[in-house]
């Protein structure tokens, strides 16, 4: 989901910093509400958890430029499963930021793009895994189907985030219009994936009582809400 360098050049900028700045506002709010009420040492533990891991898969898990970005194994919805939906979050944009500075500086110029197209649908994952999810079903108990509607959420947002900036930026023409059709279709593969490792890491989980009282982990892993 990395968008391209060149991708939306100059002015066009700007309506990431935008983007980025409302992401970064609606984080801070639940921030606030991850403080009270978890406190700020199991926010700091999760958060550097999910750093590393986030700075992990995008140097580590296969990856591949298709048409105006890249395909990555981000594992959003799994990481919003496994520690919960601020430390995903924050794991997210640091472990992006991480990666940019130390190791690709040519994407930085991208990161309020990158960072809005990750955020964003990670939020609308939230809420519609209140919708979705019965209040007296812990997450090491989702059914596939519950699983892979998470994934189609946060995964179908990213492409439809990664086209606007590439329609923003490059316009509507056949050839960017086949660049982002392409990226769209290999994505697919990413959708059908995710919820298998989700499947399977909530099963190892769960067959490990000793997690049960970690603060590592979401309350939700093993808690009805």
């Amino acid at each position: 989901m990395h968008i391209e360098t060149g991708v939306v050049q100059g002015a066009k900028l700007l309506l990431s910093v935008g983007t980025a700045l409302t992401a970064g506002g609606l984080m801070l709010r639940y921030c606030w509400e991850f403080l009270v009420q978890h406190g700020l040492n199991t926010l700091l533990g999760r958060t550097i958890f999910t750093s590393v891991l986030v700075f992990s898969f995008f140097e580590i898990l296969p990856s591949s430029p298709v048409g105006v970005s890249e395909i990555h194994l981000i594992l959003g919805s799994t990481l919003f499963l496994l520690f919960g939906l601020v430390p995903t979050a924050l794991g997210l944009a640091i472990g992006l930021l991480a990666q940019g500075a130390l190791l690709a500086p040519w994407d930085l110029p991208q990161y309020g793009m990158n960072v809005t197209t990750l955020l964003l649908p990670l939020f609308l994952v939230s809420a519609v895994a209140e919708r979705v999810i019965p209040r007296q079903t812990t997450y090491q108990d989702l059914s596939y189907g519950q699983v892979l509607q998470l994934s189609l959420v946060y995964q179908g947002g990213i492409v439809s985030w990664v086209a606007f900036w590439a329609f923003y930026g490059q316009g509507f023409g056949a050839e960017n219009m086949l660049q982002v059709l392409s990226f769209g279709g290999a994505y697919l593969s990413v959708i059908v994936l995710e919820p298998l490792i989700d499947l399977g890491l909530l099963a190892v989980v769960k067959i490990l009582p000793g997690l049960h009282n970690s603060s590592l982990f979401s309350k939700r892993l093993f808690q009805p809400a």
